[in-house]
C-alpha cells in the first residue's frame, strides 16, 4: 500500500488509484461522480443557440448495468478508505442519485441525510416538455450504523443566522468570476460546483487537519475549499486538462492564517460542565437576585448554595423550571431569565458562556 498523497491532485482512474491507498485513512469523501445523463442529440435554446450540455466521454456508459458496476466499485473503495467514524457525501441528479443511494446502502453505508441543493438560477427546460430541473440531491452517509461521525451542529446553526440548518440548501450555480475558463474562454468544466456548497459540507462534517478525498476532482473545487479551511485533501482526476486547471487554482488559493478562525464551534455536549453554583460563587449572581420566566409569570430567588426558590418550589434551576411549568424536564439555563440594566430579559445561559470562555 502507498502512503496517502495529501494535498495533491493525483492522475488516474479513481478506482485504480484508491486501491493503492491504506484502509481507514480518510475522514471524509466528497464525490461528484458522472451522472450518466444519456443525452440524445443536441439541445438548443429558443433563439437556436446551442446549449453547452454535458457530452464528455467520462459521462457515458454502455447501459445501467455498466454504470451500477462502476458505482459499486468506487463506492466500495471509498468505504474501505473511510475511517470507522468517517462520512461520505455524494451528489447527483435524478439520472443517477437513486441508483447510487441503493448501492451505497447495499455496501453498508448508513444514510444520515439527503440534502436538496435548490438552485437559485437553474438552466431552463428549453424543450418545454418537463419541469425545470432546479435542484440536485446530495446523500450524506456514515461508514456504518455505529459510526460516531462528526457533525458540527453549532457551526451549521451559526451559518444559518442561529437557526437549525435544514436539509434544503438554496445556493446559486457556479457563475461569474468563480466559473473557471479554459484558454479559449469556454467553461473549463461543464459541471463545476460552487465553492459555497463545498464550504458547507466541509464545515459540517470535518475538523481542521482532517483528510478529504474527492475521487472525481474535476477543476479542484473540493481541494481549493479544503485548503482554505485548513483541511488536508487528495483529489483524483483522469483528465489532464482538468488537472492543469486545478493546479493553477490551488496555487492561487491561500491557506488559513488563523487556526482558531477555521475551528468549528464546539458542541455544547463537549464543552466543560458549569454548575449553576459556580455563577453564584463567582459573584455573577448574588443571593437574593430574582430570576424570571420568559412569560413573566413565574419568579425565583437565587440562594447562596446554588439552588433557587419560587413561591411553591425549591431546588436546582432545572427542577424548579420544570415544576413551575408542570413539565417533566426543563433546561434551566435557557428557561430562566435575568434583567439587564436596560430592562431587557436575557437567559442566564449568557453567564455560563462567559465562564466557559474563561476556561477556554
Amino acid at each position: 500500500m502507498n502512503k496517502l498523497p495529501v494535498n495533491k491532485i493525483v492522475a488516474g482512474e479513481c478506482i485504480d488509484v484508491m486501491k493503492q491507498w491504506p484502509s481507514e485513512s480518510v475522514d471524509m469523501v466528497f464525490a461528484d461522480p458522472p451522472y450518466n445523463l444519456q443525452l440524445e442529440g443536441e439541445l438548443h435554446r429558443p433563439n437556436n443557440t446551442k446549449v453547452d450540455a454535458v457530452t464528455d466521454s467520462w459521462d457515458k456508459f454502455a447501459d445501467f448495468a455498466a454504470y451500477d458496476s462502476f458505482t459499486t466499485m468506487w463506492l466500495g473503495e471509498a468505504h474501505r478508505l473511510l475511517k470507522p467514524d468517517g462520512t461520505l457525501w455524494v451528489i447527483g441528479s435524478y439520472h443517477n442519485i437513486f441508483r447510487v443511494g441503493s448501492i451505497l446502502q447495499n455496501l453498508g453505508y448508513w444514510i444520515l441525510n439527503d440534502v436538496v441543493w435548490v438552485k437559485t438560477n437553474p438552466m431552463p427546460n428549453f424543450r418545454g416538455r418537463r419541469f425545470t430541473n432546479a435542484h440536485e440531491t446530495m446523500i450524506w452517509a456514515a461508514k456504518s450504523k455505529n459510526s460516531k461521525y462528526t457533525f458540527n451542529y453549532e457551526s451549521m446553526k451559526a451559518l444559518n443566522d442561529d437557526l437549525q440548518m435544514r436539509s434544503d440548501w438554496t445556493l446559486p450555480i457556479c457563475t461569474g468570476q468563480e466559473r473557471l475558463k479554459d484558454a479559449n474562454g469556454d467553461k473549463a468544466h461543464p459541471t463545476q460546483k460552487p465553492e459555497a456548497l463545498l464550504h458547507r459540507t466541509i464545515m459540517a462534517a470535518t475538523n481542521p487537519e482532517d483528510v478529504i478525498v474527492d475521487p472525481f476532482s474535476g477543476t479542484g473545487t473540493t481541494a481549493a475549499v479544503a485548503k482554505r479551511l485548513g483541511r488536508r485533501f487528495v483529489g483524483i482526476e483522469r483528465e489532464a486538462s482538468y488537472r492543469a486547471v486545478s493546479e493553477k487554482r490551488l496555487k492561487q488559493t491561500p491557506g488559513p492564517t488563523d487556526a482558531d478562525a477555521i475551528t468549528p464551534v464546539p458542541s455544547k455536549r463537549k464543552q466543560p460542565r458549569i454548575p449553576f453554583g459556580s455563577v453564584v460563587e463567582r459573584g455573577m449572581l448574588s443571593p437574593g437576585d430574582i430570576l424570571e420566566s420568559p412569560c413573566h409569570r413565574y419568579t425565583a430567588k437565587v440562594r447562596a448554595d446554588g439552588t433557587i426558590i419560587s413561591a411553591d418550589h425549591r431546588g436546582s434551576i432545572h427542577q424548579v423550571g420544570a415544576a413551575v411549568q408542570g413539565a417533566p424536564s426543563c433546561n434551566g439555563w435557557t428557561y430562566w431569565m435575568l434583567k439587564t440594566d436596560g430592562g431587557k430579559q436575557v437567559p442566564i445561559d449568557v453567564l455560563r458562556s462567559k465562564l466557559r470562555a474563561e476556561l477556554h
